[in-house]
């Protein structure tokens, strides 16, 4: 490879890294993919992960593991039990899947919507005040708008 195609290259990596952080600042979620018949593909899960977690609108994102090419066993190059490891050291769901066929693609993102889901119920209960306290009006006066509550993540 000459060097002018290695920064071409290398320019590609760059303009791509700076469209995917900003794409991870608005997400509430994220589906992290691998490929089962690529070790390498495997090997840049953590560094994934830790563009997650540094650039994600949340310290702490909802984030589902998936292997997938489930379809292709015979050219398989990352095993079950160290896919499943590393969602454990991380704490997150995986799932095996096959966009071919579809097998756990439902599942998986099902999996992630759930998870979505009770982080803004449990943010919703931290933010509500019972309508009961103060006659119904939270303390406030007459006219005066609650104030405004963000939910962190």
């Amino acid at each position: 490879m000459t060097h002018k195609e290695q920064m071409e290259r290398q320019e590609k990596r760059l303009r791509f890294r700076s469209l995917t952080t900003a794409f991870f600042r608005d997400a509430m979620g994220f589906l992290l993919m691998f490929d089962l018949t690529s070790q390498q593909s495997f090997l840049n899960v953590r560094n994934w992960m830790s563009q997650l977690q540094a650039n994600a609108y949340c310290e702490n994102p909802d984030i589902v593991l998936i292997g997938n090419k489930a379809d292709l066993p015979d050219q398989r190059e990352v095993n079950e039990r160290q896919a499943r490891e590393l969602a454990e050291k991380y704490g997150i769901p995986y799932f095996e899947t096959s966009a071919a066929t579809g097998q756990n693609v439902e599942k998986s993102v099902e999996t992630l919507l759930d998870l979505i889901m009770k982080r803004m119920e449990k943010c919703v209960e931290k933010t509500q005040v019972p309508d009961t306290v103060n006659g119904g009006n939270s303390g406030k006066l007459d006219g005066e708008k609650p104030a405004e509550k963000k939910c962190a993540c």
